[in-house]
């Protein structure tokens, strides 16, 4: 039941094509509504606002040239050059009556057809000067008037409202003291109706939203596409994991992601594969190693059961020694698990290397006596004292060598070195046998792994050793390793830190 409905969800949930789609559309319509914000809505404050600036900074240029001799001159050349309408005014106060002005015109030019402020009567410049004053010495206005200057027509409006008047001018004026005497400069231009230019701009703006909406769909259903594909293909490969199918090409046509997702896949694939192999190999040669020393004890009880005789110490021995074996690998196998799941970690104590490869050589006395086996210890720098977990590396030592029988080849021949440099000791132990081929020692260490393929029941130990020592020195932070030519033989080796009680 949950997994129909998961499955239903699953199905419900948008693909890529409409997802992309929705995301194009939403930034398509988020560009058009900022443009038609500021490109339509606020096109007559931006414009304005420009205005304004120009002829504000007019004003600061003239005010450097007043009672210059050429500054009628200047005043005419600027209000030609810009479009402007200039006055200046100096202003003179009867000394008599404080209250009473007179605005004496020093230079005045006309650069519009509707310049407003040269037809302005006495008291409109009055009251312009009384604003002035009020507003710290600069005055902007937006003016719409009618050239009859009726009064019921006449409006101070702040910039960026519009209305139907004959006439709409910025205002600029401000007071100027220069060599004790005051100045009025008034500066007007004229402001275009931007009306018909907003409208026109809507009727675009509505085309190219339906352009680039239709833009957008083509595509996010081109990209999409482009996307899909790869990532469906993959999709199915993938599915043949599942079904055991581990040898899938992928392909990651199209752009780099895809590629790096179908590298990716196609690692796991390989990977999954090999560990699929070995995972059989492991299976069969665990099943054969289980199967013969339990089908030797069952022949061995049945012939001392049926056959007068047999009863012997030596056939006794023989079930003894098939039990062995199958309880050493039986042991094998749950020390590896337990290693590998973290279960069993380990217990450091201080205890001397040396001395313990030492105790370790004389269980290999009878390889030594009986079968012809040559077993060396070497060691040049003394006895050398670590911290580890003792029984561990004990069966570090006991694998490694066994590994090393097994390999000698025909001299027998196995050399356990020993040597400290740099505040570590190394234990190598070395066969002269046939060597391991460099594209398989990584795979040495995998449980149950056999250079020769062959299951030989006469070697020592379960196969199961090296994939022990790998977890053992992992579990201690330990480096190991492996340095072997074909036909020349094999060194591994590991190394731990010595044990420094001053340092610790």
């Amino acid at each position: 039941m949950r997994e129909c409905i998961k499955e239903k969800w699953r199905k419900r949930r948008l693909g890529v094509r409409p997802r992309l789609f929705l995301a194009l559309a939403a930034l398509t319509l988020l560009s058009v509504i900022v443009l038609w914000v500021f490109q339509i809505r606020l096109l007559g404050y931006f414009y304005e606002r420009e205005k304004f600036s120009e002829i504000q900074e007019l004003a600061n240029n003239l005010s450097t040239l007043i009672g210059d001799e050429e500054f009628a001159s200047q005043v005419q050349t600027n209000a030609e050059g810009h479009g402007a309408c200039i006055c200046v005014y100096r202003i003179e106060h009867d000394p008599v009556e404080g209250e009473k002005r007179t605005a004496v015109s020093v230079a005045n030019a006309e650069g519009n057809n509707d310049c407003m402020i040269h037809h302005m009567p006495g008291d409109q410049l009055s009251k312009i000067y009384d604003l002035v004053r009020e507003n710290g010495g600069v005055y902007d206005r937006r003016l719409e008037l009618h050239k009859d200057f009726d009064s019921n027509d006449e409006a101070f409006r702040v910039p960026g409202f519009h209305s139907r008047g004959t006439s709409i001018n910025a205002i600029h004026a401000r007071l100027l003291m220069v060599d004790n005497d005051e100045y009025l400069m008034i500066l007007d231009t004229q402001l275009t109706p931007v009306d018909a230019v907003v409208k026109t701009l809507e009727v675009q703006f509505s085309w190219i939203m339906m352009a680039l909406l239709i833009a957008a769909f083509l595509v996010a259903f081109l990209t999409s596409r482009m996307i899909a594909r790869p990532l469906t293909d993959i999709t199915e490969k993938a599915k043949g994991l599942a079904r055991g199918n581990y040898s899938p090409d992928f392909s990651g046509k199209g752009y780099r992601e895809v590629q790096e997702l179908a590298d990716a896949l196609n690692f796991a694939a390989a990977e999954i594969g090999a560990t699929d192999r070995l995972q059989k190999e492991l299976i069969a040669n665990i099943s054969h190693d289980l199967r013969t020393p339990l089908t030797m004890i069952k022949g061995y009880s049945e012939m001392m059961r049926d056959i007068p005789g047999e009863n012997s110490p030596e056939n006794v021995q023989a079930i003894i020694d098939e039990t062995t074996r199958l309880t050493e690998l039986v042991n094998d196998l749950m020390d590896l698990s337990k290693l590998q799941s973290g279960m069993q970690n380990p217990t450091p104590t201080v205890f001397d290397l040396t001395a313990t490869v030492r105790d370790t050589m004389h269980r290999y006395e009878t390889l030594i006596h009986h079968q012809g086996y040559r077993i060396e210890f070497l060691h040049f720098e003394g006895e050398a004292t670590v911290k580890a977990d003792r029984t561990m590396i004990l069966q570090v030592i006991y694998n490694l060598i066994n590994n090393a029988v097994n390999y000698a080849g025909e001299s027998k021949r196995v050399t356990v070195t020993q040597t400290v440099q740099e505040g570590r000791v190394r234990l190598s132990i070395a066969d002269d046998g046939e060597g391991i081929p460099p594209d398989k020692i990584p795979e040495i260490w995998d449980r149950y792994y056999r250079v020769d393929k062959v299951h030989n029941r006469s070697v020592i130990g379960t196969g199961l050793g090296l994939s022990i020592v790998k977890s053992i020195l992992e579990a201690h932070n330990a480096f190991y390793g492996v340095e072997s030519a074909v036909g020349v033989g094999s060194v591994f080796w590991f190394e731990l830190p010595l044990w420094n009680e001053k340092e610790e």
